[in-house]
């Protein structure tokens, strides 16, 4: 049986074997994990034990931004071979549903996504995996950048979702790995520059790296002046709320100009309120995220081609043996660290 990182209960880790589904049918490969991220979800079950309506009720092995080296493919497997350098798509939707069949494959509610009750994650050190979800990496994308092809992902359907038009402002409240990446995916489909928003001067800083993001820490400074300020009283023409707080739709509103746009990325663990009047007066747009459909090809060309450079963000890289205190790093949530990784 394989070794795994598997969460056992809350708070309660363990590096152990357990048995894993290991047959690789015809359109399936069989890929040796070379690098494994730490998401906000991992951590989540890790503390928490549930996300909404997926609790974990049974063991289950954490991680799902990965990457690695094709070591075996199925019988009908043309596009890979043995040696290629991938990172995986961690869900698999269902294809004859009707949602697959409308595009919309991330909304699938067949889909069976790494790391989510009852499906397990990645962090063993070889999976199968579908081949069609199973994506080349180009020679000057490293590992520890494929396993970051995930979380940008999100950042590319956000932006998708947003109409971006070339020259647009936008604004990115909550710099966390996700606010970075949506605001570097808002640069690269259009967006002259990207207001990010946190308490957390360590993370705004990272984000300052990044041509054309102007970080705001907003435990000094008003965001909403400083949005007018910034476009001549008329707004932002995207908003994208990556903070998943309540508080930070209280004034949301504030932000877009007549006619813009608000893009809902992050998830609230709460219900929050909405001031429907003004959103009408000013009609606002409104998008929401659920993970991506369609972008691993598009974030990959970005990073192969040199536009977009997340190696900023990975603040640190643990050995599989140091697993369990990676995690314990991760629950800490330090104002310095953005990604944290696992190599196998």
């Amino acid at each position: 049986m394989p070794r795994a990182l598997v969460l056992e209960q809350i708070r309660k880790l363990s590096l152990r074997d357990i048995d894993l589904p290991q047959e690789v049918g015809p359109h399936d490969v069989r890929i040796k994990i070379h690098t494994v991220g730490i998401c906000g979800s991992d951590v989540h079950y890790y503390t928490h034990g549930r996300i909404g309506p997926f609790v974990v009720n049974a063991p289950m092995v954490l991680g799902h931004e990965a990457a690695g080296v094709v070591v075996e493919t199925g019988k009908d497997v043309t596009h890979l071979k043995a040696g290629d350098r991938v990172c995986m798509e961690p869900g698999i939707p269902d294809a004859n549903s009707r949602a697959s069949r409308l595009g919309l494959y991330n909304i699938d509610p067949a889909v069976t996504f790494w790391a989510t009750p009852p499906v397990h994650g990645v962090l063993t050190p070889h999976v199968v995996h579908s081949a069609n979800y199973t994506y080349k990496l180009p020679d000057k994308v490293s590992f520890a950048e494929g396993a970051m092809v995930e979380p940008f992902a999100v950042g590319m359907q956000a932006a998708q979702k947003a109409k971006i038009a070339p020259g647009d402002t936008a604004v990115v409240t909550g710099a966390g790995p996700i606010g970075i990446m949506v605001a570097i995916a808002a640069l690269a489909g259009g967006c002259a520059r990207v207001i990010v928003a946190d308490f957390a001067q360590p993370k705004l800083d990272i984000a300052a790296q990044y041509q054309g993001i102007l970080p705001i820490n907003i435990g000094k400074r008003d965001l909403a002046e400083e949005v007018k300020q910034l476009t001549e009283g008329w707004g932002a023409d995207v908003v994208f709320e990556c903070s998943g707080s309540p508080k930070a739709w209280e004034t949301l509103l504030d932000l877009p100009r007549p006619g813009g746009a608000v893009v809902a990325v992050g998830l609230p663990v709460e219900p929050v309120g909405l001031d429907i009047s003004t959103a009408s007066t000013k009609e606002i747009r409104f998008e929401t995220v659920f993970r991506y459909a369609h972008q691993y090809d598009r974030a990959i060309a970005l990073m192969g081609s040199g536009r977009v450079d997340l190696k900023p963000l990975i603040t640190e890289t643990f050995p599989f043996e140091e697993s369990v205190a990676a995690f314990d790093r991760a629950a800490e949530g330090r104002p310095g660290d953005v990604k944290l990784q696992i190599t196998l």
